[in-house]
């Protein structure tokens, strides 16, 4: 079993979860779905990968030019051009994207997340991930790297770049797909990179 897969599977039994409901099998599907896979095994599907993440920040910086100096300043970023997250009780959210050092891409990430309390339905995002140094962008590229419980992001909108506030050498930045303001809750936001 993949990792990421695993990782799954582990939360949802420490939180007492591991009973075969629907929402529980419709989390394991959209896992199992997703592929647990942190790149894509084809080369067409890393380009994508590629392509959708430029258009993501793109449409981000377009959101909010203030976006673009904390960009450029930063050590290193990832962009999730497409996270899908839904449920029915139990939740969980899973997307691929693309790591850059300095401005250069450097490899494929993803997250999941397994979330508990009232939820229902589905929806999708993009999520901006900053990194303020070396030591910050190496941690995420370890493997272990994980959003506790009180992790917020910001809401991509006019301004909330200039107003980037980093914990512990980390910046969030959600919009939905079509480039309007998002809040996710990111906590629990499991994460895993891969070299190209």
């Amino acid at each position: 079993m993949h990792k990421r897969c695993a990782y799954v599977f582990i939360n949802l039994k420490k939180r007492g979860l591991m009973k075969i409901t629907f929402s529980g099998i419709l989390i394991i599907g959209f896992i199992v779905m997703a592929g647990c896979e942190t790149a894509p095994k084809t080369a067409a599907g890393k380009a994508e990968i590629v392509n959708k993440a430029a258009v993501a920040l793109e449409k981000a910086l377009a959101n909010d030019s203030t976006l673009e100096n904390p960009v450029r300043d930063a050590y290193g970023y990832a962009v999730f051009p497409s996270i899908g997250k839904g449920g029915a009780g139990i939740g969980g959210a899973y997307g691929q994207g693309a790591v850059y050092e300095k401005g250069l891409f450097i490899g494929y990430c993803d997250m999941s997340q397994v979330t508990v309390g009232f939820q229902l339905g589905g929806q999708s995002y993009t999520e901006i991930i900053l990194f303020k140094t070396k030591d910050a962008l190496n941690a995420f590229k370890e493997g272990n790297f994980t959003f506790d419980a009180q992790a917020t992001a910001v809401a991509i909108k006019s301004g909330a770049g200039a107003n980037a506030k980093y914990d512990s050498g980390v910046a969030i930045f959600t919009m939905d797909e079509k480039g309007l303001m998002y809040e996710a809750a990111v906590g629990g936001q499991k994460f895993s990179y891969q070299g190209k």
